[in-house]
């Protein structure tokens, strides 16, 4: 479970730093498919228990459209949706279904969300107060 924390929490912020890097890079549009991919990755992971599968399909719907309305209207939606992901890897392994993930990925998928999340809302609080980066 510690290796999965620190994995996620290294990629976390390999993420920021790739983003910051990039400065041609829309910010946006790469969390934007970023909070798209991991809702879909629990899809992959549940299509052979029907209620797994149909709850899943469900998340990401939802954070697909809070993605895009991250991206089109308010980024603090895209922070939001971070958030909200790693608290759905949290509580997800409370429902009465099948655990058809890989062993440690909540700890993983939390750590890389939170991350994420955190980051946006400073960067977004940011670009509302001092203009560095055209993010909103």
């Amino acid at each position: 479970m510690t290796l999965a924390l620190i994995i996620g929490l290294s990629l976390g912020f390999i993420s920021i730093l790739f983003s910051r890097l990039l400065k041609q890079l829309d910010e946006k549009a790469f969390y934007g498919l970023m909070l798209t991919a991991i809702g879909a990755l629990y899809v992959g992971f549940t299509w052979t228990d029907t209620t797994s599968f149909i709850i899943n399909c469900i998340q990401c719907f939802f954070f697909g459209t809070l993605a895009y309305l991250g991206i089109k209207k308010n980024a603090y939606l895209l922070a939001a949706g971070f958030i909200l992901h790693g608290a759905f890897d949290f509580v997800y392994g409370l429902f009465p279904i099948p655990d058809l993930r890989p062993p440690h990925y909540d700890v993983f998928c939390l750590s890389i969300d939170w991350i994420i999340g955190v980051y946006l809302f400073i960067i977004v609080y940011g670009q509302m107060n001092v203009k560095t980066k055209n993010f909103n």
